[in-house]
């Protein structure tokens, strides 16, 4: 069952880090990814640029709307996601909870499922 597990970041927090901690907090990371590669659990993973490198777009009414970031009403930001194959919704809840980004971040844990199921 693939699931999604988001990391929810606060905006600014990366700015708060000298580049050896950035770089160190990244390699933790990709250390992290690389274990779940190994049990043959991961499908995917990648971190994502600030939202100071991002837009949002929406059509509402057919008429094309494009904000530019930073977002200021925006508390936090998804800093990246890890795609798993595990059996069960605990089991992704388990992987979670070892998600180094869960000790500075929130780490959201979300099946994968058609729009039109609840």
């Amino acid at each position: 069952m693939p699931h999604m597990l988001l990391i929810h970041e606060p905006v600014g927090q990366r700015a708060t880090r000298s580049e050896a901690e950035g770089r160190a907090t990244y390699d933790r990371m990709l250390r992290w990814g690389e274990e779940l590669k190994s049990r043959g659990l991961l499908l995917g993973a990648e971190s994502l640029a600030s939202t100071d490198h991002a837009v949002r777009v929406s059509t509402p009414g057919g008429r094309t709307r494009i904000v530019d970031g930073p977002f200021a009403e925006a508390k936090e930001m998804v800093g990246g996601f890890f795609l798993v194959n595990v059996d069960s919704f605990d089991e992704a809840v388990a992987l979670a909870e070892r998600c180094p980004a869960a000790e500075w971040a929130t780490v959201e844990v979300r099946a994968l499922a058609p729009c039109f199921e609840s």
